[in-house]
């Protein structure tokens, strides 16, 4: 069965973030901690940096077009090891600096009955949001953990996907979708959403940002950023809002 897609085109000024100190792409899901650390930083160190936000696969693809990106992060190893294999990041800066968990999410108070033993019962002729599963990490996690609890056959028809994670939680938020499959910091992140269900942790791969330079565009201040990331400030304000610690 095909999903429905419903597309977000995240657009950006050239010439504000080429005029930045340090332009960072990164993950859609990590937008509302990023933004708080960014602030953190800026402010320690006097420093201009610009966030472009999206789907890690749009990134990854603006980045090989040319982007002036110092950083970027990914919502998976993939689209990482995409631009690894291009040579296009630094390898000797790439780390992972969060984590995060996988969950079905439904709107404030709407108390459905969730099994994820059963899904297509919880859902019946109504919709799930989730990623695209072919190129949004959210989503492939998804797809991952339905196919391994056994779900997948019985609810791709309900799926709608979504061109980022983030999307997907606001069709849940607005009422559009009866139940989304997004990260535990998106559902700390939404107030008209609350968490449904809890994904088993060995039922999809471990869900982990991966941040590296890239290397024909980065600036030598972003090695300072990096090591920030992985400091105590900016891990504190990734646990606050929902995001998992490297294991």
């Amino acid at each position: 069965m095909k999903f429905f897609s419903t597309a977000l085109v995240f657009t950006f000024l050239i010439g504000t973030v080429q005029a930045a100190d340090l332009n960072i792409y990164a993950a859609a899901s990590m937008k509302d901690a990023l933004d708080e650390i960014l602030a953190t930083y800026k402010t320690q160190n006097k420093v201009d940096v610009v966030a472009v936000y999206g789907a890690s696969g749009t990134l990854a693809k603006q980045i090989e077009a040319g982007a002036p990106a110092d950083i970027f992060i990914s919502a998976d190893e993939e689209w990482m090891d995409y631009l690894a294999g291009k040579n296009l990041i630094k390898p000797q800066t790439r780390s992972d600096i969060t984590g995060n968990t996988l969950v079905l999410v439904e709107a404030k108070g709407a108390k459905i009955d969730v099994k994820l033993a059963d899904l297509p019962a919880s859902l019946g002729q109504d919709k799930l949001a989730l990623g695209e599963v072919k190129s949004v990490p959210a989503g492939k996690y998804a797809k991952a953990a339905l196919e391994k609890l056994g779900q997948w056959q019985g609810v791709e028809k309900n799926g709608v996907a979504q061109e980022n994670v983030r999307s997907a939680l606001a069709l849940v938020a607005r009422g559009e979708a009866k139940l989304g499959i997004v990260y535990g910091s998106d559902a700390v992140a939404e107030a008209k959403v609350e968490v449904a269900a809890v994904f088993p942790e060995d039922s999809h791969a471990p869900i982990r940002y991966p941040a590296a330079m890239i290397e024909n565009s980065a600036s030598a201040a972003a090695d300072g950023l990096l090591a920030f990331f992985k400091g105590p400030e900016a891990q504190a304000i990734f646990k606050k809002d929902g995001f998992a610690p490297i294991q």
